[in-house]
């Protein structure tokens, strides 16, 4: 853990805020700034308490843990609102859901002459305590975003207001999955804490991923 990265790592989510901002909030030079992330030397309570109300965490946030782990890995961090759009979703329970729930959703826009479908999933919670412990199984749930003029016979059409996202962008979300998507969430939902915005679930998608090579994770704000 470092306390200079983290404090890199805030500045960062915070609109990418520069050491001269910073220090002008804080009332203190740049080059206490640049010490500071240095880890030459480390602020005094009074500072470390102005930098958790700033950056809306804790001191053990700040001196105990390591916010920056694998920070690079994740670019574009972004409030975005995502236009209106109607779609059909596909859930599958098994133990590898995923590329299940995302093949039948392709093939269904295939039936449409859509190769390029745009997909986006996200996780499928309904299950019971007995499919998720005895049988080690997961949910995903795979939506298409139907394209203007398309109307899949035989599939329930749900539809989505306009609505604002956090969103971040992962370049290689699978070169290691079970690290790099998970600690995508927890960047964004940090780049959320420390800018002020509240989560919600009502009447949105509440989260999702884009499929593909590269992947973007949306978060719903109030």
């Amino acid at each position: 853990m470092s306390f200079g990265k983290n404090l890199q790592f805030l500045r960062r989510l915070r609109g990418n805020m520069t050491q001269e901002d910073l220090a002008e909030k804080l009332n203190v030079s740049r080059q206490t700034i640049s010490k500071w992330e240095l880890d030459s030397v480390q602020p005094e309570m009074d500072k470390a308490i102005e930098l958790c109300k700033l950056f809306s965490c804790t001191l053990d946030n700040l001196f105990r843990e390591d916010m920056s782990a694998s920070s690079d890995a994740y670019t574009d961090l972004r409030v975005e609102t995502v236009p209106a759009f109607r779609y059909i979703k596909h859930a599958v329970i098994s133990t590898e859901p995923e590329s299940d729930a995302i093949d039948r959703i392709i093939s269904i826009a295939r039936q449409y002459d859509v190769e390029d479908p745009h997909i986006i999933g996200w996780d499928f919670s309904n299950l019971t305590v007995e499919q998720v412990n005895v049988f080690n199984m997961h949910g995903y749930e795979a939506a298409w975003i139907l394209p203007k003029g398309v109307t899949p016979d035989g599939h329930e059409i749900y539809e989505q207001a306009e609505h604002k996202y956090a969103a971040v962008h992962i370049e290689d979300p699978f070169g290691d999955p079970f690290v790099t998507i998970p600690n995508g969430y927890k960047t964004l939902m940090e780049y959320m804490r420390v800018n002020g915005l509240e989560h919600t679930d009502k009447d949105v998608i509440p989260c999702f991923e884009t499929n593909g090579d590269t992947m973007d994770i949306y978060i719903a704000c109030k």
